[in-house]
């Protein structure tokens, strides 16, 4: 995709010279399909006018269209993350974080990758830059959050495990039983030990020592 420059200074001679200035702005965005109207120029043409309002000269665009967002792989998105390793820009702007992210759990993992590389993270819809006091701060909460859930999950496991030990209940994997004699009369046909565990179901090792009398856990 081409990279289109910005003639924001110009534009916008009210813009005071600063910091700020000097940080090179990408937009992404996204639409799950071509139909219904829908339409990546809509976002883009957005997120556009604002980093010119921003004074943000926009260097590059990424768009994945017809593209859902549950997806891992999203090309232009793979695309963007590569080049913010490369440094190639200090923003990433967005329409909404539901067009960047699949998860509250992605999003942050990106925030955090973007942060370690010094980059911002603007998000129009929600009014969310993570270069300012407040935008730095929900970033932190949205951390937490996501921090306490995970705690909540992991201890709700380990108090289902509890519960169970108490009940009596054997955890982990049953021990799979196999038929000795049946394991002697395939190696007494000279099958390898290893096809011998691949038709069982068992392990190799497992078929060797239940020949002689000893069953493992697999």
């Amino acid at each position: 995709m081409a990279v289109k420059e910005s003639t924001t200074h110009a534009l916008l001679p009210q813009v005071v010279a600063g910091p700020d200035l000097d940080r090179r702005a990408v937009l992404y965005s996204r639409v799950s399909t071509l139909h219904h109207g829908q339409d990546p120029e809509v976002q883009s043409r957005e997120i556009r006018e604002y980093c010119q309002r921003r004074g943000w000269p926009l260097v590059g665009e990424y768009v994945d269209a017809g593209i859902s967002g549950a997806k891992e792989r999203r090309p232009q998105l793979d695309r963007l993350i590569a080049d913010a390793h490369k440094r190639k820009f200090e923003v990433i702007v967005v329409w909404k974080f539901d067009r960047f992210a699949r998860s509250v759990s992605h999003l942050l993992r990106a925030l955090e990758n973007f942060r370690a590389l010094g980059i911002e993270f603007v998000s129009l819809s929600e009014q969310i830059d993570t270069s300012t006091p407040t935008g730095k701060m929900i970033f932190t909460v949205l951390g937490a959050v996501a921090e306490l859930e995970r705690s909540l999950i992991a201890e709700r496991v380990r108090a289902g495990l509890r519960n169970a030990k108490a009940k009596g209940r054997k955890l982990g994997r049953p021990t799979k039983r196999v038929n000795a004699a049946q394991i002697a009369a395939l190696r007494a046909q000279g099958v390898p030990w290893r096809r011998i565990g691949t038709q069982l179901g068992i392990s190799a090792t497992k078929a060797y020592t239940a020949t002689r009398g000893t069953v493992l856990k697999p």
